[in-house]
C-alpha cells in the first residue's frame, strides 16, 4: 500500500488577475539588497554566532557593498543586544550603510529596540506580526480588525519613541509575516493602515516587506500576488516593495526575480541562502545571475575564496561544492566532451569580447577563480581536458594525434589510482613516458650533409650502448628513418610531425611531436631542444625505440 497520500494537499489556488504584466518584463538594475545574515541566518543555526563572530560577518557585508543590513533582533536576547551596540559603540557602521533590527509589534519589546539603536546615524525599524489565515484563526484565533490593531499600534509606538532621537535618520518596515499564506486583500487592508499611521514620504519611503515566510506555491504565482498587491497599495510612491523569500519549494531564487519582475525595489536575503528549513533567498546566487545577464549587481562579489571562508567559519555551515558560482567545483569540468569544448572556446576568446564560452556561463576570474581550476582530470576526462593543462600550465601545444594517444596513458593511471590527478602529475606523466624514459633512444651526436640528397650520420645511445647509423633521404628526418630502415629491416615512416617553440628568442626551445609507423605499428615520440633538427631527430628516435630495444633483446 502506497503510504504517501497527496491527497491531504490542496493546490495554492490562483490569483485571479487580469492583463498581468510581469511576464514581459526584464530585470535592467540591481534591487536594493539587505542582507538578513545576522539576524534570520543566525537564528537558524544550531550554535548563534558569538559576537566576534557577527563582527567578522558584518565586516564582509560591508566590504562587498550592502547598504542595508539587518543585524539582529536586540529585544529577544543579551548577545544581540550587545552586538548592536558593540557597532555603535565601536564606530563599526559606515555612514553610508543602515542597520536594520527587527522586533515584534509589543511595547517592551520596542523600548528595548529603541534601547539598543541610541546614537546609530542611520537605522531601520522592522515591526512584524502574523497575518496569515492559518496563524489567525489556530494560532492567535483573531480576527482582521484585531491583527490591524496589533500592526497599527506597534508602528504607532515605534513613531512615538523616534521621534524623541532626532540625531537618527530613522525608516520604518513592516512586514505581514507569512503574506503568502495572507489572503491578499487583507494584505493590502493591514498595509495600508500601517502606511496611514507611518506616514511617509517620497523622501522617506517606508518599507513593505512581503514576505514567503513559508514558500507556498510556485514563483509565477508568487510573481501574481506581488503584482496585484503594488497595483492596490495606496501611496506607491512614497513604498518601496520589498521581498524575503524563503525555500521550501527550492524556488526562492527564482520567486525574488519574478517579484522584482512583478515591481518589487529591495530584496532580502542572505550569502549562500542560510536560513531556517531550506534557507532564505541566496543573494550571491541572484546576483550573480543579474550579473551573468550583463546587470551590475552593486555587489563586488570577486572575493569567492574570501567570501566561502568568512560564512563557514561564521555559521559552521560546510558550503556545498556544486553550490551555484560560488562553489568549490562549479567552474571544473571532468567531462571529456565538456573539457575539449572548454578548451576551444577559450583557445578562441580575447580579451573585449562578450564572453560566451561553453559550459562556462560566467568568466571564472571574476569570482577570483583561475583557468587552472576548471579543468579536473579523472578517469572520466578526455583528451581536450588533458591537453588544455600541458598547454595553459606547462607551454606544450599537442597536435590532435597526439592529445589521443596520451589521453589513454592518462586515463590508465586514473582508472589504476581510482582518483583524480593533480596538473603536476599528468606532467609527470607525460614526463616518463615521453621525455624522460630511460629506455629512449637519444641522439649523442651527428652530422648532416646537404646537397641534392641530405647525408645523415648519427651515433645514438639506448640502454648504455652506443652505435653509429647512416642514412639518406629528402631532408634530416627522412635520412633518419632510412638509417633506422636499414637497421631494422622493417619500413619506418613518419605519418604525422608537428613542433612549436616553447618561448621566445635567441635561446629558445622547440618541442617536436613524431606518430611513426614501424612494421605498420604506430609508435609516438616527443623531444625538447634548443637545437631544432636535434629536436626532431630524437622525436624520432624516442617513437622507434621500443622496436630497437626489442630487436636488441632478440640480437642478444
Amino acid at each position: 500500500m502506497n503510504r504517501f497520500d497527496h491527497k491531504k494537499y490542496r493546490p495554492f489556488p490562483a490569483v485571479k488577475i487580469e492583463n498581468r504584466q510581469w511576464p514581459d518584463k526584464t530585470i535592467d538594475k540591481a534591487p536594493t539588497w539587505c542582507s538578513v545574515d545576522l539576524r534570520d541566518g543566525n537564528q537558524a543555526l544550531i550554535d548563534p554566532m558569538t559576537v566576534e563572530q557577527k563582527k567578522r560577518l558584518f565586516s564582509l557585508l560591508v566590504k562587498l557593498g550592502f547598504k542595508e543590513i539587518e543585524v539582529g533582533f536586540p529585544a529577544a536576547s543579551q548577545p544581540d543586544f550587545d552586538f548592536v551596540r558593540a557597532l555603535i559603540d565601536e564606530n563599526m557602521i559606515p555612514d553610508d550603510v543602515t542597520v536594520q533590527v527587527l522586533t515584534q509589534a509589543r511595547e517592551h519589546l520596542i523600548d528595548r529596540t529603541i534601547e539598543a539603536l541610541q546614537g546609530v546615524k542611520k537605522a531601520i525599524v522592522h515591526v512584524y506580526n502574523s497575518t496569515s489565515t492559518v496563524q489567525r484563526e489556530q494560532v492567535f484565533c483573531m480576527e482582521r480588525e484585531q491583527i490591524v490593531d496589533i500592526a497599527v499600534s506597534g508602528v504607532r509606538m515605534v513613531k512615538e519613541r523616534v521621534c524623541h532621537h532626532t540625531d537618527t535618520e530613522w525608516r520604518l518596515e513592516y512586514s505581514p509575516e507569512s503574506f503568502t499564506g495572507t489572503e491578499l486583500d487583507f494584505a493590502v487592508e493591514i498595509c495600508n493602515a500601517v502606511v496611514q499611521e507611518w506616514g511617509p514620504s517620497q523622501d522617506n519611503k517606508i518599507i513593505l516587506n512581503l514576505p514567503a515566510t513559508v514558500e507556498m506555491s510556485t514563483p509565477n504565482i508568487f510573481a501574481d500576488q506581488i503584482e496585484w498587491f503594488c497595483g492596490e497599495i495606496k501611496h506607491r510612491d512614497c513604498i518601496e516593495i520589498s521581498l524575503h523569500t524563503h525555500n521550501d519549494r527550492g524556488c526562492a531564487v527564482a520567486a525574488a526575480e519574478l517579484g522584482v519582475m512583478a515591481g518589487a525595489d529591495r530584496i532580502e536575503g542572505t550569502l549562500m541562502g542560510n536560513g531556517e528549513r531550506t534557507g532564505n533567498m541566496d543573494i550571491i546566487t541572484m546576483a550573480m545571475n543579474l550579473y551573468s545577464q550583463g546587470v551590475d549587481p552593486q555587489l563586488d562579489l570577486s572575493g569567492a575564496e574570501e567570501i566561502v571562508e568568512v560564512v563557514e567559519a561564521c555559521t559552521n555551515i560546510p558550503v556545498n561544492p556544486r553550490h551555484p558560482y560560488i562553489g568549490e567545483l562549479v567552474y571544473t569540468a571532468f567531462s571529456g566532451s565538456h573539457q575539449d569544448a572548454i578548451k576551444k572556446c577559450l583557445n578562441r576568446y580575447d580579451e573585449g569580447d562578450h564572453w560566451n564560452i561553453a559550459y562556462l556561463p560566467i568568466d571564472p576570474r571574476d569570482l577570483g577563480r583561475s583557468y587552472e581550476a576548471v579543468i579536473r582530470i579523472n578517469s572520466q576526462s578526455g583528451k581536450g581536458g588533458v591537453a588544455y593543462i600541458l598547454e595553459s600550465e606547462y607551454g606544450l601545444v599537442l597536435p590532435r594525434w597526439m592529445q589521443v594517444e596520451f589521453a589513454k596513458k592518462v586515463q590508465a593511471r586514473t582508472e589504476n589510482e581510482s582518483r583524480e590527478l593533480k596538473s603536476a602529475e599528468i606532467w609527470e606523466t607525460f614526463n616518463q613516458a615521453y621525455l624522460d624514459n630511460p629506455e629512449c633512444a637519444t641522439l649523442v651526436s651527428y652530422k648532416l650533409e646537404r646537397s641534392d640528397k641530405d647525408y645523415l650520420t648519427a651515433v645514438i645511445r639506448q640502454n648504455g650502448q652506443e652505435q653509429e647509423i647512416s642514412g639518406e633521404g629528402n631532408g634530416a628526418i627522412h635520412a633518419l628513418t632510412q638509417a633506422l630502415q636499414a637497421e631494422l629491416g622493417d619500413a619506418v615512416e613518419v605519418n604525422e610531425y608537428s613542433e612549436h617553440a616553447l618561448s621566445s628568442g635567441s635561446d629558445a626551445k622547440a618541442v617536436t611531436y613524431i606518430k611513426a609507423q614501424v612494421a605498420g605499428q604506430p609508435h609516438y615520440g616527443v623531444s625538447v631542444s634548443e637545437d631544432t633538427v636535434a629536436a626532431n631527430l630524437n622525436a624520432v628516435l624516442a617513437a622507434v625505440s621500443p622496436v630497437l630495444a626489442a630487436r636488441a633483446t632478440e640480437a642478444a
